[in-house]
């Protein structure tokens, strides 16, 4: 059956990203990029941005599209760093301690003075995850989490459902295309065995709106069945609950249609060497022939020209002919 769905809590220091983005290239900070992921990850519960908003309002619209919830720090000192980072821990632990049902604690931040609450959660029972930019991320939070994704790894490029005829419309397309990024997504967790459910569950997270029957299916299981058609992916059904589990798709497919032919060139090479053994084998035979054969008695007739003394040989064994 489908793992148990976590429950997350998200929380962004907002003021060590700024100061990160400012040393780099990477150009403005995509919330949409870190909630993609860890959408993947379970649901997200709780989703909280610390800083001195004031500083930063070309951000807010962004991130209150995305449903996060801005905390307010005045900037009281030269950095005003400290002020924002002991709200969030107080705020981290507060709902470690107050909501059990939340399992894992999302900290995307780079700076090592969280490193303490993070032990703090694991001592608690809880998974944490670190984000951060990796030129500004410290080597002691880093390592001390339970996972740690840098924001330049995570994904940008739009996904591609492989094989997919240019005729199917536009409105199924989308789906597919959910569909790839889901499983992709499943299998980034290792997860082993893509119930439908699991699946279905998943396309959810990432897109809240989804429904089967606005892309032109009747049930999931249908749309599953269309994308194996179509050469998507591959099912298998459960044996114990009749369900759907997705066996391969995009990489894993090829590389399994082309087992077989892998398997058959082996075979082959097999043969080949087998045959081989049977040719030699006459040869072997002939060497172990014993010497008081038809061919080789004393009293066998002359040869056309008597007068040579001509030595006859069995491969490497020789038998001198008898003078007259």
């Amino acid at each position: 059956m489908a793992d148990t769905e976590r429950t997350l809590a998200l929380f962004i220091d907002f003021e060590n990203l700024a100061l990160g983005f400012q040393g780099s290239r990477g150009g403005r900070f995509d919330i949409g990029r870190v909630l993609r992921r860890m959408v993947e990850k379970g649901k997200i519960v709780a989703k909280k941005a610390y800083a001195d908003w004031g500083r930063y309002s070309s951000y807010t619209e962004a991130l209150h599209e995305a449903a996060i919830e801005l905390i307010q720090i005045p900037r009281r000192s030269q950095t005003g760093k400290n002020s924002a980072d002991i709200r969030l821990c107080v705020d981290a632990m507060d709902l470690a301690y107050s909501k059990e049902h939340i399992g894992t604690f999302v900290i995307v931040s780079g700076d090592s003075d969280f490193s303490p609450l993070v032990s703090k959660l694991k001592e608690l029972g809880k998974h944490v995850i670190g984000s951060g930019m990796q030129p500004s991320t410290s080597d002691l939070l880093r390592d001390n989490c339970d996972e740690f994704i840098y924001y330049e790894d995570l994904e940008t490029k739009p996904t591609e459902v492989p094989n997919l005829d240019p005729q199917v419309p536009e409105v199924k397309r989308k789906a597919f295309t959910l569909l790839v990024e889901a499983l992709t997504a499943l299998r980034r967790e290792n997860k082993e065995r893509l119930w439908s459910s699991m699946i279905k569950d998943t396309m959810k997270r990432i897109k809240p709106a989804f429904n089967e029957t606005y892309h032109g299916w009747r049930t999931f299981s249908s749309l599953l069945e269309d994308a194996q058609q179509r050469g998507i992916l591959t099912l298998e059904t459960d044996d114990r609950s009749g369900t759907y589990v997705v066996a391969s798709f995009g990489e894993e497919k090829v590389a399994e249609s082309s087992a077989p032919d892998e398997q058959r060139r082996r075979r082959r090479r097999s043969r080949g060497r087998r045959g081989g053994s049977r040719r030699e084998r006459p040869a072997e035979s002939r060497e172990t022939q014993p010497a008081n054969g038809p061919d080789s008695s004393p009293d066998s007739g002359p040869m056309d020209s008597p007068s040579e003394s001509i030595p006859r040989t069995y491969d490497d064994e020789f038998i001198p002919w008898p003078d007259e």
